[in-house]
């Protein structure tokens, strides 16, 4: 278990297991309708489940095939604060390879804790723990702060360009890369 100091927070990151899955879930939906409310449509982020989300994670978490690495950063109380996912990456190269780098799935802080260390606590621990010599992440071109974010960590926008859609919005993401330190 790795603890990290931020402020008077003490934040200790650790593997997910299948009982933080409802918290996790809670996490991700909240922290979604935080960070992209104007950057996606409203109606997407209303229509986010909470119970449906954990559901999929439960899905995913029991697969014994998954090469998905889920971590939680927790309070002092031991409730769950944020998550991060990570593993293989999962798009391609420009020469259509599959590249040995691992990609930052999923970060999120609950609303109320961000500014805290959290986000910071889990990223860290992602990449010391990353087998990969680059992880590279996806990020919506409009998020300015987490764009903010990973760029004090060192990551860097790397020329990937992609556009999801959400009920038929388009939503533009920029690949952000950097090295792993561990």
């Amino acid at each position: 278990m790795d603890a990290t100091d931020a402020g008077e927070a003490r934040h200790f990151v650790r593997e997910m297991t299948e009982t933080d899955i409802d918290a996790v879930a809670a996490v991700r939906v909240s922290g979604w309708r935080h960070a992209y409310a104007g950057l996606m449509p409203q109606s997407y982020l209303d229509g986010l489940s909470v119970a449906g989300y954990a559901e999929q994670r439960r899905a995913a978490f029991a697969d014994p095939a998954g090469a998905v690495t889920n971590l939680v950063a927790e309070g002092p109380d031991g409730a769950v604060l944020g998550w991060a996912a990570f593993g293989p990456a999962k798009d391609t190269d420009p020469e259509g390879e599959a590249p040995d780098e691992g990609e930052l799935y999923a970060l999120y802080a609950r609303p109320d804790v961000i500014g805290t260390g959290v986000g910071r606590a889990l990223l860290t621990e992602v990449l010391r723990r990353a087998p990969y010599p680059a992880v590279r992440l996806w990020v919506l071109e409009g998020n300015a702060r987490a764009r903010s974010f990973y760029e004090r960590a060192g990551f860097r926008p790397d020329g990937g360009a992609f556009v999801d859609e959400a009920d038929g919005f388009p939503v533009p993401e920029v690949r952000y890369r950097r090295a792993a330190t561990g």
